[in-house]
């Protein structure tokens, strides 16, 4: 009997018998639909576009996966470029942050060789005194061209130079630090390691080398003396050096000229008062950011003042008329420790107006 879908006579002659049997072993799954290359059109999408009856489908993933490699790739050579760049950046900090240092500090007060001259006029004792073509107050500490160096860029070199400055000005142009008053505006420039050192010394001065006031900034005793209002006379220069690959230092060195007359005094005489400053500081990176510095050292020759009456608080000038008293500087022992020896000198008459 002839099966169901076969012709009455039974299938024909050498054809493939059993109806679907031998697409039995063929299993047609999901996946291997998916992965086939040639999809057919449906038969709506055939009458509508006259398209062929099969198309080519892009291959599974490949495009994907093109764009995953891509991507990695891409990171890879981005963190490549970021480990090289933190080696090779030329402004890289070189080291570990060094803690700062006490400062060392000297006063050598200058004894005039006779009577201290005056005027009743400042800017006739400054027309005859070397200081008759220093330019005023702050206009005398000019700011150097900033040069990068090798570990550090010129924005870096600049910054340092402009708070050496701020300092050199707020410690001995500041009216108000002359007059013997408060000295936050110079506290507020130092480094965090040096604020120990710096109120002790103005709460226990001592000319030990490493606590006076006097070394830390420039102010008068307002008992002796006051400032007259006729501008103080600066000249001076600074100067920005690499001293290894995490340091900058910077090196001020400047004569200020005040004129100054007896506090309460307004007829009085003026004289001039003139103060020879080197100072040394030094930057980190940190207090390149924070517009503060380390005063690592600090050298100043002041006069007309007493040899005899070296005083670590306050310089006491003398005045127009005054001369030096007879006496030697205080004594200096050898056996107590940090203790500095006394110096003077003596004020050349070069360095006094002309008579």
């Amino acid at each position: 009997m002839a099966g169901l879908g076969d012709p009455p006579g039974g299938p024909p002659e050498g054809a493939f018998g059993g109806g679907e049997d031998e697409y039995r072993s063929v299993v047609f799954d999901e996946s291997f639909v998916r992965a086939a290359r040639l999809q057919e059109y449906s038969a709506r999408e055939r009458m509508a576009d006259h398209a062929p009856a099969v198309r080519r489908r892009p291959p599974l993933g490949g495009s994907l996966s093109r764009q995953v490699l891509i991507l990695v790739v891409l990171i890879a050579v981005a963190f490549g470029t970021a480990v090289y760049m933190g080696v090779r950046h030329p402004y890289q900090d070189g080291g570990g942050r060094r803690a700062a240092e006490p400062v060392r500090m000297t006063v050598v007060p200058l004894a005039p060789e006779g009577k201290v001259p005056g005027a009743a006029d400042a800017a006739a004792l400054f027309a005859r005194s070397p200081a008759a073509g220093f330019p005023d107050s702050s206009e005398g500490v000019p700011l150097p061209g900033a040069r990068r160096t090798a570990h550090f860029s010129d924005d870096q070199v600049l910054s340092a130079l402009a708070t050496a400055k701020d300092y050199v000005v707020r410690s001995a142009l500041d009216p108000q630090v002359l007059g013997g008053g408060q000295a936050r505006a110079v506290r507020l420039l130092l480094d965090p390691d040096q604020l120990d050192q710096f109120d002790a010394s103005f709460r226990r001065p001592a000319a030990d080398g490493h606590h006076a006031p006097t070394g830390w900034l420039v102010r008068f005793d307002p008992a002796r003396a006051e400032l007259v209002d006729a501008g103080i006379r600066t000249r001076g220069a600074l100067k920005a050096v690499e001293s290894d690959a995490s340091t900058l230092e910077v090196t001020a060195d400047h004569t200020m000229v005040y004129p100054l007359r007896r506090p309460g005094a307004a007829g009085s005489e003026v004289s001039l008062f003139t103060v020879r400053r080197e100072l040394l500081f030094r930057f980190d990176r940190d207090d390149l950011r924070l517009h503060q510095t380390q005063l690592v050292a600090s050298y100043t020759q002041a006069g007309p003042l007493s040899c005899a009456d070296g005083s670590a608080d306050h310089l006491r000038p003398l005045l127009a008329g005054a001369s030096a008293r007879s006496g030697t500087p205080a004594g200096t022992d050898p056996y107590t420790a940090d203790n500095a020896a006394a110096l003077c000198g003596t004020l050349s008459r070069s360095a006094l107006p002309i008579g």
